[in-house]
């Protein structure tokens, strides 16, 4: 998964919040300690679960997505991204390992979800299938890192190496705003494209962890420093918030 970098990046997100203030509770622990509690483990198994197949699923989006590319070197760019994606899966899934966790096992419950989001939102060109990757994939980032923000010191390390940007944003944003600028008409079919992707995502987002009973309380307060109703709110407002600074980076209206 990818976030946007320096150059596209919509403003400061709840993680870098987060990370001007003094942990505390969980978010202060290592996960040694954490564990200790069974609720807390089984919710961050689901976490790495849904991020693990999450990775996957990203890198045989790139594989292809590299296909409709239209040159040479966008190809072999896009083929360079897929690679550091199944890096980022291989992560999670030694994690997994790690801690006891059967890795196939820990992504099964998300397989529908995502497979299902993915067909629902099949891109029918290359400039489509940038936009999929910029928006939709950020969406999903913004998501994990406000969660990340309330994890152990160990797990919150890992989630947010595993969603480092790999390029992709520098790189859609360019194409994208190169296609309108040859073609204003572009904008418009592409702006309609990113709306409903940004519904999907949200959507998504919301069954996935209301599927899931440990990360829907880890979510809402009842296993480490989750947040509470209100602040779930708010996380979607500014999970929002940042999805129209991305459409502005590309030169669409939200």
């Amino acid at each position: 998964m990818e976030t946007p970098d320096n150059a596209a990046q919509p403003g400061p997100d709840a993680a870098d919040a987060e990370a001007v203030e003094t942990p505390t509770g969980v978010a202060a622990q290592d996960w040694a300690k954490a564990s200790a509690d069974p609720q807390y483990r089984a919710a961050v198994v689901d976490l790495l679960g849904a991020l693990a197949y999450g990775e996957l699923a990203a890198f045989e989006r790139l594989a292809e997505d590299a296909k409709l590319a239209p040159t040479l070197a966008d190809k072999a760019e896009l083929a360079k991204m897929a690679s550091a994606e199944f890096h980022h899966f291989e992560q999670l899934r030694d994690r997994l390992a790690a801690v006891g966790a059967e890795p196939t096992e820990a992504m099964e419950p998300f397989v529908a979800a995502l497979d299902g989001f993915h067909r629902q939102t099949a891109p029918s060109d290359w400039l489509e299938g940038l936009v999929k990757a910029y928006v939709g994939d950020s969406i999903a980032s913004d998501f994990y890192r406000e969660v990340a923000a309330r994890l152990d010191v160990d797990t919150r390390r890992l989630v947010l190496g595993v969603l480092d940007d790999t390029g992709h944003a520098s790189f859609a944003v360019e194409k994208v705003r190169a296609a309108i600028d040859a073609d204003p008409r572009v904008g418009g079919r592409l702006a309609l494209w990113a709306r409903r992707l940004m519904g999907e995502a949200l959507s998504q987002s919301q069954r996935v962890v209301a599927d899931r009973d440990a990360l829907s309380t880890m979510l809402v307060g009842g296993v480490a420093d989750g947040f509470d109703l209100a602040e779930v709110g708010r996380m979607f407002s500014r999970i929002t918030e940042a999805h129209t600074k991305r459409m502005a980076a590309l030169g669409l209206a939200a």
